[in-house]
């Protein structure tokens, strides 16, 4: 398992597989392609948004995008890996991976309907070195009513 940051050069692999995530989870948010079979983003990498790529045998399966708000807060505003690498755990890897680079206050949240994504933040949370969390119903200005888990690293 490799993670690698997303740079010009590596940019359009991102792009490739937000794709996925975003049609993955299109029945949820009700967003359908554009005329060229592609999906509007709602958060793109560059300024205060980081981009990781997860890279598992020479291969991209997944990606995460990075809030870094002021203060050392981060919100993980999008996190996908591919269904065929959604095993032995490199899901919680790779968000742990990304949490051990950046200590402060962390911020997820999960649209309404997004069950399995919320089973498995809870999950991966925990499984941090025991990590306390909170977690509430937020009034998300974008997004309406998620889920939203916080906490804190060193």
């Amino acid at each position: 398992m490799q993670i690698i940051p997303v740079t010009e050069n590596n940019l359009p692999i991102y792009h490739n597989l937000v794709q996925c995530y975003e049609a993955e989870f299109s029945p949820l948010t009700g967003k359908k392609p554009d005329a060229s079979g592609r999906f509007a983003l709602d958060t793109l990498i560059g300024e205060n948004i980081l981009g990781y790529l997860l890279y598992i045998d020479d291969t991209p399966a997944g990606l995460a995008a990075i809030a870094q708000k002021k203060d050392a807060c981060f919100e993980v505003c999008e996190f996908y890996v591919v269904p065929v690498s959604r095993k032995n755990e490199a899901g919680m890897r790779f968000a742990h991976a990304i949490w051990k680079r950046h200590s402060g206050t962390w911020e997820i949240k999960q649209i309404s309907g997004a069950d399995h994504a919320t089973a498995f933040w809870r999950k991966t949370i925990e499984r941090f070195g025991d990590t306390p969390f909170c977690e509430e119903r937020y009034d998300d200005p974008y997004w309406g009513t998620v889920t939203r888990q916080q906490f804190t690293i060193g």
